[in-house]
């Protein structure tokens, strides 16, 4: 499978909790997906918070990463001017295309960047076998 064909299956979904969390006020993280040899890559810029603070969950073909950042930076008496970061919940639901093992993924959380390494399913090395004749009492 090419690049361009690997991407076009990849899927960002909304549950309905998603859907419920969007009223709300939460917020999507930036995103990266990407191919390596035998693997794709999710990469989430997550700045800011604990690995504690993150859940990450494997449904079918789906990856689920949620989690919370927390506001404990600023005093109950601001004004904010300007205000481009997201605090709250989060949800994103990822659909992987065939041919990927959720069930192998490795994941790690460093500077801020959550990364989910999925390595493509191996084929099983075919064996020739033979096939038993039966035969018929005729």
């Amino acid at each position: 499978m090419n690049k361009v064909a690997a991407f076009q299956f990849v899927r960002r979904t909304e549950s309905a909790s998603g859907r419920k969390a969007a009223a709300e006020g939460s917020w999507t993280p930036n995103t990266d997906v990407y191919l390596t040899n035998g693997a794709l890559v999710i990469k989430v810029e997550l700045a800011g918070m604990k690995r504690e603070a993150l859940e990450l969950t494997v449904e079918g073909r789906q990856l689920r990463i949620s989690g919370s950042r927390r506001d404990d930076s600023r005093g109950g008496q601001c004004k904010f001017v300007l205000m481009e970061i997201n605090y709250g919940r989060f949800e994103s639901l990822i659909e992987l295309p065939a041919g990927y093992d959720l069930g192998s993924a490795k994941a790690s959380y460093q500077n801020g960047f959550l990364q989910v390494d999925v390595p493509a399913l191996v084929p099983p090395a075919s064996q020739p076998f033979s096939v038993p004749i039966d035969v018929e009492n005729e």
